[in-house]
């Protein structure tokens, strides 16, 4: 007994010596309006020992010595450092100025939001929550619980993930990466392969839903992704990390960071290699991902910065969908795929992706006063890649059985390799082909920003990009052949193609972009507001070398150009300190897409007077602020008209088919509510509900259907006025949870609600009147993860396991429209079941 004693007493002395030890900190952190900032950042200066504001912008901090310096930062907000002493505990109210430079983002504070200050309807990710919530993921499918926002997975290889917001799909949503436009130039689209490893270095990811604050013109249709990622102004230290997860997944990172050294120099690296099999078969897949920002501070004026990074990777994918009973029949169910095999013992994939887009950019910030500030950014991006398929004489289908390995087998390549080699000189019947994508993306982005007065701003700023698309087929496999005869080249028409070889169409998309911006700024007490103007001219060019002799003048088409414009403005006034309403409003005309203007896939028969797309959109919206609960509520509308719609489909015999759809008008409209609850300082609760109801507006006569030889197969009329927009679900709930089991254990779960997802509808099935889209049957899914954080020896470390749909919940995540437009004839991908991955990051 007295042993036990002596032990509490010890116990009890170690515990009040380290308590009396440390320095209670207080404060509150707002902004020049006195607008608190919940979230903000407060750091130890020289330590990792940091913490988050609350939602009234309130922190407790316990610090290690008596007298130091705090480190308070703030997205969109300048770094600020204030002393404190145990005399002086409570720093009360810490004001952070707004940061027109944000160090190593371009035009960031001209596209990034602020909170009860810029009038657009906005959601946060930060880094802490993407590295909990994003485990095997697809990047964009952490925004899945934002209002307005429908992510996928679609056939479910590394990669292949995509995103809706408010109904409008990639090509209509503006991602831009550090202040630079990331679309497509052509097609306005996303490919999140190409970006793999981007959850591994963002610092924050803002959504903006509807117009948006970007000042450069952007097809911010449905709303612009914003994804900053991290900058070198960081403390010297670094982290390895490791992960592991279902069918074979593998993840190791390394990142370091040196810290802003004597020299005035900065550098950051992280590099990562993934590996996998692929929660579906057949699509094993593997990744390398790097990033390095170097920056030099000159002096109090300039600063450079050069940032790199990339994300080379190869997957197999599910390209083609099936109905629900293919799914049923199948031995694998909802994991089936077509499109594989086995060729002499190796996985062979008869669809598969590869791609290594770098992109590099030369940061340029020069404070020429104390009000007046330019940004620019020079870029450069080599994209090198495309998609794998077949050619020839189609023995892929997945219902004959001729060239399978039983029903609904994996493909019997080595019976095709049979086949081909018997033919001898007379060349392959089928072969695997690439439809190549290479680009060559330069472009330089200049931003003047200048205090007019105390509450106006002025900016203006000029956007020249210049892009060449560089598209054509070559052979990847003979598959035992010898050849395989191909006279679509003119200028060599008996080509007895090689591996390596192009065939099919070969061609350039040439696009020059200019483009001007200006904005006026207005802040004075409770009441902001913008309004902001943009004209640009695109010009497009195509070069064709295989329909067209290189004597041909007209293998070089003529140069057509489109101007667009726009004109946005929006008004934000807070009513108190936690009351608020906002209001936006805007029209612009933005260029047809490429292929609206060389729809017929030629340099002749061109559309150079394709009518600009016209879009008109407003909102209003309603924030509140307090210490416990934070809200939104957003009533949208826009509507579209003259759209450019391109439409991908499978045909009969299972290839891809494509339409280009011109003149067809859309509404989206609907209201959207969200929320985060405190309810203590433990436990957090958010929320959010989306009903949209989204139509096309009219019917479209005369489409003109290509296969995958750029060859007009159909001409079709589309009745599909009224019918709904598909491919995104149109009600959305989603509800969640974050407990803090300890200071050190922090559990989290996320239930989502998706109803109301209609098929997209299928060009050559809508040549009359008929009935609405097939709507798929609603599902719920849960996420559950967790992280905990401890000592390993002298560094902090942490491990996050996570499980995505506890439940193993079956679900149609995608759907296209059949005949007659019922369950039982539309293709499917089913989403993923049950998935789980744990992962452990060591910093030092």
């Amino acid at each position: 007994m007295k042993n036990l004693k002596n032990l509490l007493f010890a116990a009890l002395f170690f515990v009040t010596a380290t308590v009396l030890g440390q320095t209670k900190i207080t404060g509150t952190i707002v902004d020049e309006t006195g607008q608190l900032l919940p979230g903000a950042s407060i750091l130890e200066k020289g330590t990792k020992n940091g913490i988050s504001t609350d939602f009234d912008g309130n922190f407790t901090l316990n610090v290690k010595s008596n007298s130091g310096v705090l480190v308070v930062s703030f997205i969109g907000y300048k770094t600020k450092e204030v002393s404190y002493s145990s005399a002086k505990t409570n720093l009360g109210k810490i004001v952070l100025l707004e940061d027109s430079t944000l160090d190593e983002i371009v035009v960031v504070s001209n596209s990034f939001a602020i909170d009860r200050k810029t009038p657009v309807a906005v959601s946060t990710v930060k880094a802490a929550e993407i590295e909990l919530k994003l485990g095997t993921q697809e990047f964009p499918e952490i925004l899945k619980s934002t209002p307005g926002v429908y992510a996928t997975k679609q056939g479910g290889g590394y990669g292949d993930g995509r995103i809706n917001l408010r109904g409008f799909n990639s090509e209509n949503v503006a991602v831009m990466i550090n202040g630079v436009p990331v679309n497509d130039m052509e097609n306005g689209r996303v490919f999140w392969s190409n970006w793999a490893g981007l959850g591994d270095v963002t610092s924050a990811m803002q959504v903006q839903r509807g117009l948006g604050a970007s000042k450069v013109a952007v097809p911010s249709i449905g709303g612009t992704i914003n994804i900053l990622t991290k900058t070198s102004d960081v403390e010297e230290g670094g982290n390895f990390g490791y992960s592991v997860a279902n069918d074979g997944y593998q993840k190791y990172g390394l990142t370091y960071s040196t810290g802003l050294m004597d020299n005035g120099i900065a550098v950051s690296v992280q590099a990562a290699q993934t590996t996998g099999r692929g929660y579906v078969d057949g699509t094993p897949f593997t990744g390398f991902n790097y990033f390095v920002n170097v920056t030099k501070k000159f002096n109090e004026e300039h600063t450079l910065a050069l940032t790199a990074f990339g994300a080379k990777q190869q997957h197999g994918q599910r390209q083609n969908r099936h109905t629900i009973a293919t799914f049923r029949e199948a031995e694998s169910g909802r994991k089936f795929n077509s499109d594989w095999g086995y060729k002499d013992g190796q996985l062979t994939n008869s669809e598969d992706n590869f791609y290594h887009k770098p992109q590099i950019s030369l940061n340029h910030y020069w404070d020429l006063s104390d009000k007046t500030f330019i940004s620019t950014a020079a870029y450069v991006s080599f994209g090198s890649g495309g998609g794998g398929g077949f050619q020839g004489v189609n023995k892929f289908r997945f219902d004959d059985d001729n060239y399978r390995i039983g029903n609904l087998g994996t493909i019997n390549f080595d019976k095709i390799v049979d086949e081909n080699m018997a033919l001898g000189n007379a060349g392959s019947e089928s072969i695997l082909r690439a439809s190549r994508n290479d680009h060559n993306w330069y472009g330089i982005l200049s931003t003047l920003k200048t205090d007019l007065t105390d509450e106006l701003t002025f900016l203006t700023g000029l956007d020249y990009r210049g892009y060449t698309g560089i598209h054509f087929t070559e052979v990847t496999d003979l598959l035992g052949g010898q050849f395989f005869a191909d006279d679509s080249n003119i200028n060599n028409p008996d080509n007895q193609a090689q591996v390596g070889d192009r065939i099919l169409y070969d061609n350039d998309g040439l696009v020059d972009w200019l483009g001007a911006f200006t904005q006026l700024e207005y802040s004075k007490n409770d009441l902001s507001g913008f309004v902001s103007l943009n004209v640009s001219n695109t010009s497009y060019q195509r070069v064709d070398r295989f329909i067209y002799l290189d004597s041909d003048p007209n293998q070089t088409s003529e140069k057509f150009s489109f101007i667009g414009f726009g004109a946005k403005g929006g008004l934000n006034y807070n009513l108190d300190e936690k009351h608020g309403v906002f209001a936006n409003l805007g029209y612009f005309e933005r260029a047809p897409f490429f292929n609206a203007v060389f729809a017929n896939r030629n340099n002749i028969d061109t559309n150079e007077d394709a009518p600009n797309q016209k879009i008109t959109s407003y909102e209003l919206g309603y924030t509140f602020r307090s210490a416990k609960l934070t809200g939104n509520v957003n009533l949208y509308r826009t509507t579209w008209n003259d759209r450019t719609e391109t439409q991908s489909f499978q045909q009969p015999d299972r290839t891809l088919a494509f339409a280009n759809i011109l003149g067809v008008n859309a509404i989206h409209q609907g209201i959207e509510v969200d929320f985060i609850y405190r309810a203590t300082d433990k436990l957090k609760f958010t929320g959010m509900a989306s009903l949209g109801d989204w139509r096309w507006a009219n019917d479209v006569l005369d489409v003109q259907i290509f296969n995958e030889n750029n060859e007009v197969v159909e001409t079709v009329d589309l009745y599909i006025k009224d019918v709904h927009v598909g491919d995104a679900a149109q009600t959305t709930f989603a509800l969640g949870t974050s407990y803090e089991l300890t200071p050190e254990t922090t559990l989290s779960i996320d239930y989502n609600h998706f109803a109301d997802l209609y098929s997209d509808f299928d060009p050559s099935d809508r040549g009359e009147p008929g009935p609405d889209a097939w709507k798929v049957p609603s599902f719920d899914l849960f996420d559950a993860s967790i992280r905990h954080k401890f000592k390993f020896g002298n560094f902090d470390t942490s491990i996050i396991a996570r499980v995505n749909n506890v439940f193993d919940t079956t679900y149609i995540s995608d759907s296209q429209d059949g005949a007659g437009s019922v369950a039982n004839t539309a293709r499917v991908y089913y989403g993923f079941g049950r998935t789980f991955s744990v992962g452990a990051k060591i910093n030092f």
